[in-house]
């Protein structure tokens, strides 16, 4: 990357952050924010004490993600963080978290109200494929770690 020299001041950036969140650069991905939880009813509909996790509808968005992870990131992340990809957005960015679910691999299949479809079974037809386990800000963009699961519907 290419470093500028600002004229007042004399300091410099890299625009590496700039280069990576070139709209060239990005590809379409869903992500779900998390919304809270549910308690597991039995069939004669008393709560369990278990619970289900809630996220939202499904919202695209668009972003730089990594084919694999490598040293940077594994510095900006932590030593000991496990994850396989990694995604760059710019600094206006939705409010991903910890918690929050992504479909990068797959797209997910959607009603017309923007809910996932479920089959007869009430299973999720596409479920999330990622789930994000670190975020980390910088001055000029968000990287988010995320790691591949398998999900059942």
């Amino acid at each position: 990357y290419k470093r500028q020299v600002h004229a007042q001041g004399g300091h410099s950036t890299l625009r590496g952050d700039s280069m990576r969140c070139m709209n060239r650069n990005k590809v379409k991905f869903y992500y779900a924010l998390y919304k809270g939880r549910e308690p597991i009813l039995n069939e004669q509909g008393r709560k369990t004490g278990q619970y289900k996790v809630v996220h939202g509808n499904p919202i695209e968005g668009h972003a730089n993600i990594s084919a694999a992870k490598g040293e940077t990131q594994t510095r900006q992340f932590g030593e000991n963080e496990s994850y396989d990809k990694v995604v760059v957005m710019d600094f206006i960015t939705p409010p991903i978290d910890e918690y929050s679910v992504l479909w990068v691999d797959t797209l997910p299949t959607l009603n017309a109200d923007g809910s996932l479809k479920v089959n007869d079974a009430g299973e999720v037809i596409t479920p999330h494929d990622y789930v994000v386990k670190k975020v980390a800000k910088s001055l000029n963009s968000v990287s988010i770690a995320i790691s591949k699961v398998t999900v059942s519907g």
